[in-house]
């Protein structure tokens, strides 16, 4: 079992930065392969960002590359998003995914936090 717990949104303006945190509570400390979702009511979740279990490896969705960087504190347990020149497109909840599984991409997420609401006025 794997908990996940966000923090860090609020509400930002356009070209504003945000660093959204994610805790991790599980047997392998943080060593899952991790990722980070955003959801608007009633549409798809869509991938912003991805961790390999060991932090190898990263992976962005193309409307956040160069802007958004993940990364994680081993000795805090912690998945990081650093989110800079926020758009008013990037306004969604934002959830924290975790997997068992030693490869990318996963066939899922089983693992996943409540969210945390980012939202970007012009």
């Amino acid at each position: 079992q794997v908990q996940l717990v966000e923090s860090g949104g609020g509400t930002v303006q356009a070209g504003g930065s945000l660093r959204l945190s994610c805790a991790v509570s599980g047997r392998r400390g943080s060593s899952y392969g991790m990722a980070w979702f955003a959801r608007l009511p009633g549409q798809p979740r869509r991938f912003v960002s991805a961790i390999t279990w060991n932090g190898d490896n990263t992976y962005y969705g193309d409307s956040v590359k160069g802007l958004f960087t993940i990364s994680r504190d081993t000795a805090k347990n912690t998945l990081f998003l650093q989110m800079n020149d926020l758009k008013p497109e990037d306004t969604a909840r934002y959830y924290c995914a975790a997997t068992e599984s030693y490869y990318y991409p996963p066939n899922d997420y089983v693992y996943w936090g409540q969210g945390t609401q980012v939202t970007v006025s012009s």
